[in-house]
Parts: C-alpha cells; sequence; structure tokens
C-alpha cells in the first residue's frame, strides 16, 4: 500500500515576500507527517503532527497567529476525520488553545459527540489537560487594527458585507491549514484548521469544522478545503469529490470538477487538496496563491506556492 499526504496553508493572496516562508513551512510540516507515515504510523497521526506544525507557526491562520474577529480576539475552528468507522471530532469558537486540531481529536476519540463548540469546547479542552494559552501574535493585533480601522473607510455602511470586502482587497482573507493522508494500511485521514475570516462577526463559523464540507475521509479519498467558507459549506465540497471518485471519476477530475463547480456557482475563491486510497495526492485552486507540499511512496517532499 502506497502512503502519501498533502497539506496546504490556505487559499488567498499572500504578501510579497512571504512566499518562500509559507513554502518552507509546509514543506517542514509534511516532513513530520513523512517520518509517521513512513515508520508505519497512522494517517490520523500524521495529519495530526502536520497540522500541528502548522498551527504553531504563526505566519499561517490556525492555532498561533490566528486572525481576529471583529471584535479582536480569536475563535478557533478544527476538524480531523478518519476513514475507519468514519470517526469524526470537531471544535468550533475555541478561544486560548494552543493546538486545536488535538482538542478535536478529543472529541472523537474520549466522547460520543461529533462537535463541540464555544464555551463548552473551551471547557472540555481544560478537562482534556490543554492549558491556558494565548493565540494573539503582535503582528495580527496590528494587523486587526489597521483593517479594523479602514472597514468603514473601504465599505462605509456595508462593513459587514463581507463578500465585497474580500472581493475588493483579498489580502484581507484569512487562511486554514490542512492535511490529507493515506497510510500503510489503506486507512486514510484528514485535518484542518483555522482562525477564519478576519474581521469576522463574533460567533461566526465557516466550512472547517463540518465534515463533508472543509474536511472529509471516506474509503476513497480523504480532502481539506481552504477559501471563502461559506461557499465550501453550502456545497458540501469535500463530501462531493468522495462521491465523485465512488462514481468512478479519477481523483484530478473529481477535484477539478468540484472546484469548477464552486467557481460557476458562487465566483468563490477557494482551494482544495485531497489524496485517494492509491496514495495519489492532488491540490488545485481558484486563487492566486495556495502554498503546499506533498509526497508519495517513497518520494521526497515537494512544496510549492501555486498548483
Amino acid at each position: 500500500m502506497t502512503v502519501a499526504l498533502i497539506a496546504h496553508g490556505g487559499a488567498g493572496k499572500w504578501r510579497p515576500g512571504s512566499d518562500e516562508d509559507a513554502v518552507n513551512g509546509l514543506s517542514d510540516a509534511v516532513g513530520k507527517g513523512r517520518e509517521i507515515l513512513m515508520g508505519g504510523g497512522s494517517a490520523l497521526d500524521a495529519v495530526c503532527a502536520t497540522v500541528v506544525v502548522l498551527e504553531d507557526n504563526p505566519i499561517y491562520n490556525a492555532g498561533t497567529g490566528a486572525v481576529l474577529n471583529f471584535d479582536g480576539f480569536c475563535e478557533l475552528d478544527a476538524c480531523v476525520m478518519e476513514s475507519r468507522e468514519a470517526r469524526v471530532g470537531s471544535v468550533s469558537g475555541l478561544q486560548r488553545v494552543k493546538n486545536p486540531i488535538l482538542v478535536a481529536r478529543k472529541v472523537m476519540e474520549e466522547t460520543d459527540h461529533v462537535m463541540l463548540t464555544g464555551d463548552g469546547a473551551q471547557r472540555f479542552a481544560r478537562v482534556m489537560g490543554f492549558g491556558d494559552h494565548d493565540p494573539v501574535t503582535p503582528d495580527r493585533r496590528a494587523d486587526w487594527h489597521d483593517k479594523r480601522n479602514r472597514v468603514d473607510e473601504v465599505l462605509g455602511k456595508h462593513a459587514l458585507k463581507m463578500r465585497r470586502f474580500l472581493k475588493e482587497h483579498p489580502e484581507y482573507a484569512g487562511g486554514t491549514v490542512g492535511a490529507a493522508a493515506v497510510d500503510s494500511h489503506g486507512i486514510l485521514a484528514a485535518a484542518t484548521s483555522t482562525g477564519g475570516v478576519t474581521l469576522k462577526l463574533v460567533g461566526r463559523v465557516g466550512d472547517s469544522p463540518f465534515p463533508g464540507a472543509g474536511n472529509y475521509a471516506s474509503r476513497h479519498i480523504a480532502a481539506s478545503a481552504t477559501g471563502t467558507g461559506e461557499y465550501v459549506l453550502r456545497s458540501l465540497a469535500t463530501r462531493v469529490i468522495s462521491e465523485k471518485v465512488e462514481q468512478g471519476a479519477t481523483l484530478s477530475q473529481a477535484v477539478q470538477a468540484v472546484l469548477d463547480q464552486l467557481g460557476r456557482d458562487f465566483d468563490a475563491d477557494v482551494g482544495l487538496i485531497a489524496v485517494d486510497s492509491a496514495g495519489t495526492p492532488y491540490a488545485a485552486h481558484r486563487t492566486r496563491d495556495m502554498p503546499h507540499a506533498w509526497f508519495a511512496g517513497a518520494g521526497n517532499v515537494v512544496a510549492k506556492m501555486r498548483a
């Protein structure tokens, strides 16, 4: 059985000069997952370890360095899913935790639930031993002040209509990190983590914590989405990829078909990564940038800014 892993660092428009850091960070993260898979470890362990590296890197919008909401604090979403028994764990609206993806995994492994949110997720994290951690970095705080002060200038009374805002200023969009893998036993897993979109309303939840939308793993594929989450959520993009592969499409055909449909239906700025049960990784996006990295079989890690 061919092992493989692919990960992304968020679709959108990365600031000039940040390309190398973004690509190198993805390479390091996938390298960690590769070590696990090449050592006979599970896809679940590999995707979680990959995402933890990305959550701990402040240049990505997940964990430490996540973007701030309209009121100036972080609300973190994460989901992990394994093809074996369709196991899922998810959290949304989580605050002051270093690695939301690990809390999501605890939901999957230690409870009968699929998702915990808000204060309940926070209390659960503390009970599970996840200590207090402030994910707000000085750079994100300064960035928030700049963007918050410019919202009225740019949009006036339409300040809360984020679609127009993000269309005109794509550099303001948040990203998402995610990974998908298949292990030597043929089990697939996916993990996705995000701070959401910059200046989102308090309580906003995007696609990332929802299985079938921002994150999915079946016996056919594992996938993670990034970009404008509302459209990924409305289309159940990652579940549709699985259905198309089950119906006979190749992974690249399935991913591209879903991406094209998101373009036709919503003109959505999104990106997708996926891996199939044969160990084929694939990435595609409708944005200028989507740093991503992958490996398959005994191959080395390959990292790129654009597919």
